[in-house]
């Protein structure tokens, strides 16, 4: 299965703890055939919030492209089929990087692994 992995998942992975994530997520996650993806708007989203403070990250960002690639995920680009993309049904968040992440959900066939109440009942979201 194709799985893009929500921004704090992610983080959960880098900062070693990935223990503290639910036994679906978790379960999700080592699936044999699992190909792993992160968007592009995540790591976005880690560097703002990084360069405005609000998150401490163990690893320096300009690592994290080499880190994932180590990790077997692979970084997915934002492209107009993402922009314009219409999310169906429409979720509930306002939150631009979360309708994004649905948007590439739905246009590259993929679930995504969330924990994130505004994202984990929506039809796109992988289910444990």
């Amino acid at each position: 299965m194709r799985l893009l992995l929500d921004t704090h998942i992610l983080l959960a992975l880098i900062e070693r703890s990935a223990a503290n994530l639910p036994s679906a997520v978790a379960a999700a996650l080592s699936e044999p055939d699992g190909e792993h993806f992160l968007s592009a708007a995540s790591l976005w989203e880690i560097a703002i919030k990084s360069r405005l403070g609000k998150l401490g990250l163990r690893t320096p960002l300009g690592a994290l492209p080499e880190l994932l690639d180590l990790l077997g995920v692979q970084i997915i680009s934002i492209d107009a089929r993402h922009a314009l993309a219409s999310v169906a049904p429409e979720p509930t968040t306002r939150d631009p990087f979360d309708r994004m992440l649905l948007a590439q959900c739905q246009v590259e066939g993929m679930r995504l692994v969330t924990i994130d109440p505004a994202l984990a009942s929506h039809p796109l979201a992988a289910r444990g």
